[in-house]
């Protein structure tokens, strides 16, 4: 039931200074008395926002602000738009929404508004971005959202969020990273700092590679940087193709000691002279040839 209580009521939060007809019922109240204003409302009658982004609520945080209010009230209306008779959906305030239904409140102040699907799922994406507690993922999904399901380009993003195009552009890029790394950045395990420097290597596995070394070995994310910077270098630098021996050489090696003589040259110009011999005899020849006494 949407009602308000019309007595100036103190310390109990925004809920007591709500001024309505008094008692008066949901079906008793005009929309101009509901839309566009803030009212008690059950909430038994608030269904949660399908177009949530957050997928994980810290329950310490959850507590602490649980406690807030029920010391002060809910200081800041939660968002609703209505949807049916007595039936209303989330739009903004799930964390207030939770805390309030954690302490067995009857009621909690709302603001309701006109708001399509993609006004709701716009005005939930927006709030949560400015939510400093997200996660670089959460963040570059709730970019993605906006971008794909609102139809956006990252300029017109910027504006709506108040945020840079460059940094939009950064967050957009950590959705390249192997979903393992994703889960790390996520749970803590890394920082965003070390998911921008591991984007730069476009094979996953050998993302996955490096991850694997930070995570062994605390890597900082300069360290990150420089370890990548080396591999890199290394993959890039060029490798000398070995030096090849005349046939004329060859031909003259395998006259003299067999026709099975191979030989092996590296890049620095080195190598290996191999003679097979099949018996201690024939190494006795081999040995007297090299030695000149044939």
């Amino acid at each position: 039931m949407a009602k308000a209580n019309k007595r100036q009521v103190l310390g109990r939060g925004l809920s007591a200074l709500l001024n309505d007809p008094q008692n008066e019922s949901e079906e008793n109240l005009s929309d101009d008395q509901v839309i566009g204003n803030v009212i008690e409302l059950d909430l038994a009658q608030i269904d949660v926002n399908p177009y949530q982004p957050r997928t994980h609520f810290n329950q310490d945080a959850l507590n602490e602000l649980a406690s807030s209010i029920e010391n002060l009230g809910v200081i800041q209306p939660i968002t609703v738009r209505k949807i049916a008779f007595q039936k209303y959906q989330l739009v903004s305030g799930e964390r207030r929404l939770r805390a309030s239904q954690s302490l067995g409140l009857p009621s909690i102040p709302a603001f309701v508004r006109i708001a399509n699907d993609q006004e709701s799922l716009e005005m939930a994406l927006v709030e949560n971005i400015q939510r400093e507690d997200l996660d670089p993922i959460e963040i570059a999904l709730s970019y993605q959202r906006l971008i794909e399901e609102i139809s956006l380009t990252q300029d017109e993003l910027s504006t709506r969020v108040g945020k840079k195009r460059s940094t939009i552009t950064n967050y957009l890029r950590l959705l390249r990273l192997d979903p393992i790394i994703q889960t790390g950045m996520r749970d803590g395990f890394i920082s965003m700092g070390h998911g921008r420097a591991l984007v730069s290597i476009e094979d996953r596995s050998e993302q996955l590679e490096v991850y694997e070394k930070i995570l062994s070995n605390g890597l900082s994310v300069r360290a990150t940087e420089n370890l990548i910077k080396k591999e890199k270098t290394e993959e890039a630098t060029p490798k000398s193709k070995p030096e090849s021996i005349s046939k004329k050489d060859l031909d003259y090696y395998k006259e003299v000691y067999g026709k099975k003589v191979q030989i092996q040259l590296n890049s620095q110009g080195g190598g290996r002279l191999i003679i097979p011999f099949s018996s201690r005899k024939e190494l006795k020849n081999i040995t007297k040839k090299i030695k000149g006494e044939d």
